[in-house]
């Protein structure tokens, strides 16, 4: 398998010619180069805690085992640095709702409301080396799939904490096990109402809550629907000891669930 490399930062994985899915992986990693720790203000112990918190932990293995599983192997867009670099999913302005807790896309705020970068620093920086890159480069896979079977499928795939942090906005929302994050422009109806199917061994599927919506290349965001999207946040405690612990047996029936899925879409 040929793996192509951005920045040495995201890896496209190839799936297979004919598949339009892209499991879109973005914050399982804890890498943090040196330059970019250097401007971080959490002491080392300080940083595996948040690190803990904040990592979707072993969802890149988890998308690795469905693609193996999935009859037709979807391809997989992976992130191979910490969202404390940048997080590739948010808005890189003001329309991002989660400046108001300083977590925009270059974090300045940790999970828990406290300093991780100085009050005044520069994003630019970050965004020029790190996001703008990123976000050409699944743009460019997007397009890729597109050109090459007519249409698109990302399943963008998360973690999230049995309880809230303080960082969440929405926190007060119901957690179940799985929340499928839905956009009324990408993510068609049936789409939502398959994933639900197939996810509801696990004793629960919410729709937008805790977390809504899903991730689209802003260049094709709300304009083509040839794009379909939806995000899969699963609950950490179906699969893994929190905040940051090993994986159960739960991952392994995810991810049967989540081949499962990407056979339907194939």
């Amino acid at each position: 398998m040929t793996v192509h490399r951005f920045a040495d930062s995201v890896d496209l994985l190839p799936g297979a010619a004919n598949s339009a899915v892209i499991l879109h992986v973005p914050h399982s990693s804890r890498v943090i180069p040196p330059a970019v720790r250097a401007d971080i203000l959490l002491d080392e112990r300080a940083l595996a805690d948040e690190l803990d918190h904040i990592t979707d932990a072993h969802t890149e293995r988890m998308a690795a085992i469905a693609a193996g599983l999935a009859p037709v192997r979807p391809w997989r867009f992976v992130n191979r640095l910490s969202r404390l670099v940048v997080d590739p999913e948010r808005f890189p302005d003001e329309r991002e709702e989660m400046l108001a807790v300083g977590m925009g896309a270059v974090y300045t705020r940790t999970t828990h409301r406290e300093a991780l970068r100085a009050a005044d620093f520069d994003p630019q920086p970050l965004l020029g080396e790190y996001f703008r890159p990123y976000a050409r480069a699944m743009a460019d896979a997007v397009a890729d799939r597109v050109a090459a079977t007519g249409r698109a499928v990302i399943i963008d795939v998360h973690s999230y904490p049995a309880e809230p942090l303080p960082y969440e906005l929405h926190g007060d929302g119901v957690r179940p096990p799985i929340c499928l994050g839905a956009d009324d422009f990408h993510t068609p109806s049936r789409l939502t109402a398959r994933a639900a199917e197939i996810f509801a061994e696990f004793g629960g599927v919410g729709i937008n809550s805790p977390f809504a919506g899903t991730y689209v290349p802003l260049d094709r965001y709300g304009t083509d629907a040839r794009v379909a999207a939806l995000m899969l946040e699963i609950r950490r405690d179906t699969y893994m000891s929190e905040p940051g612990g090993p994986p159960g047996a739960g991952l392994e029936r995810l991810a049967v669930a989540l081949a499962a899925l990407i056979d339907e879409l194939s």
